[in-house]
């Protein structure tokens, strides 16, 4: 099977990770050309294709061009649409789409925010900025745990993109949010990600998942 198209990608990115995830669940290949961050995407060759010089970016045989992760992904997995990746019904393409922004918009914001903060990133916030980022995730994880307790997947009991890109988010707060007494406080969610990341061809997408023993602390100003 040729290649459904170029994806300029590292490894380590979350966004790419689920990419790749996806295509290879949906039964698709993609090209994976060698990137380096920095430097491919602010090479005259690669601006002359995306201006923004963002990462991940997708170029298809005919031109076609897409960057920002989620549209990336949602595009690829269109491309098999017998995966059901996207659902099988308006109501579940729908659901889909609420649970992928809730993944980015609360989940993985919280993580992204978070690590700036406590990285000392953002040296204009005070800690009592910080210390109310964690609380709002974990109060979205609550939701995220009431919801799995009573299914196996996050939509029509079947794995969807949904499911990957939500499962790509808690790899990221496992390294940065939440500790090991965070995860405990979650276990249908933790298991969710097992039952999720288990999957062979998204194991391999993912790579290794860190954990850390506690939540990043502040750095920033005091």
């Amino acid at each position: 099977m040729a290649p459904v198209g170029t994806l300029y990608g590292v490894g380590h990115q979350r966004q790419t990770s689920t990419i790749k995830a996806v295509a290879a669940v949906a039964g698709l290949e993609l090209s994976l050309p060698e990137v380096k961050m920095g430097e491919t995407n602010k090479s005259p060759e690669f601006l002359a294709k995306f201006p923004q010089g963002k990462i991940p970016a997708f170029e298809d045989a005919e031109g076609f061009k897409l960057t920002e992760g989620l549209a990336i992904a949602n595009y690829i997995a269109s491309l098999a649409p017998e995966s059901g990746l996207l659902g099988k019904t308006k109501k579940e393409t729908a659901e889909i789409e609420q649970w992928t922004h809730f993944a980015e918009s609360e989940l993985q914001l919280s993580s992204d925010f978070s690590f700036y903060l406590t990285a000392g990133y953002l040296p204009g916030y005070s800690k009592d900025v910080s210390d109310r980022v964690f609380p709002r995730q974990y109060k979205s994880l609550e939701s995220v745990e009431e919801h799995v307790a009573s299914r196996e997947y996050l939509v029509g009991g079947r794995l969807t993109i949904a499911d990957i890109v939500l499962a790509a988010s808690l790899k990221s707060a496992f390294k940065i949010t939440l500790g090991s007494a965070e995860r405990a406080k979650y276990p249908k969610t933790i298991a969710f990600f097992d039952k999720v990341r288990s999957h062979p061809k998204i194991t391999e997408a993912f790579g290794e998942i860190e954990f850390s023993e506690e939540p990043l602390q502040f750095k920033g100003s005091a």
